[in-house]
């Protein structure tokens, strides 16, 4: 979000806690604040919105040590709005992407299905700029584990398979001045509490003691590629 989009979304945040008591806004699902974070590349460098390519898959961990997230630019606009359900029917407003293009996206890249996620070893779960024999979607965040399909132009909206939610997206905001990116919350249905009881030991093994820690410097953002050795596609 530019400046004036970050004021207008604090006071939004502001004007839904206050409203807390009425029964159509508690239905609704809130933008929840997170630190507020730099992205850097691989180097520590602070990541330009104007250099993210397009079209790649990019990855970082936000807003906890174990929780990974895709970092995408679409390559064109995304949609300026979207309206969109929890799988408890809490209902939300995605408003669109970031940067000079508003083309940049950011998601939880845990499949709301079975919270398939990126590992160090594989991923199932990845965005694909073109369509398959599984895949009757161009432009997709494709899980392979059941072909839950999400189109992230639309807030990550499930356009084919049993997903029932979007993913949670994570609010990005973009200095127009420096170019630089950060991110501040999340928007939608999160999943982290069901994540780290499902992934117990094995976000241990993966990260130690700081897998539930919350992410409070800068998140490096690396290629897919450079950060699992095998990715699955369909």
């Amino acid at each position: 979000m530019r400046r004036m989009e970050r004021r207008a979304f604090i006071k939004f945040c502001a004007a839904s806690a206050a409203a807390a008591g009425s029964p159509a806004v508690a239905a609704d699902a809130r933008p929840r604040l997170y630190q507020r974070v730099k992205l850097v590349d691989e180097d520590g460098a602070a990541l330009r919105a104007g250099s993210v390519p397009a079209n790649r898959n990019l990855i970082f961990h936000y807003p906890y040590a174990s929780t990974p997230c895709f970092l995408l630019n679409l390559g064109r606009p995304a949609k300026a709005s979207a309206h969109l359900k929890t799988a408890d029917e809490r209902s939300y407003e995605w408003t669109g992407g970031v940067g000079a293009r508003h083309s940049l996206v950011a998601y939880s890249a845990i499949c709301a299905h079975r919270l398939t996620y990126p590992t160090r070893e594989i991923s199932f779960i990845s965005y694909r700029a073109e369509k398959s024999a599984r895949n009757r979607f161009a432009a997709v965040i494709h899980c392979c584990s059941e072909h839950s399909q999400y189109d992230p132009a639309e807030g990550a909206r499930v356009v084919a398979g049993p997903a029932p939610q979007p993913l949670a997206a994570i609010l990005l905001e973009h200095d127009p001045a420096s170019d630089e990116l950060y991110a501040i919350g999340t928007l939608g249905g999160e999943l982290f509490d069901e994540f780290f009881a499902k992934y117990e030991f094995r976000l241990a093994t993966e990260h130690g003691a700081q897998a539930h820690a919350a992410v409070t410097g800068p998140c490096v953002v690396q290629e897919l590629e450079h950060y699992c050795r095998q990715q699955v596609k369909c």
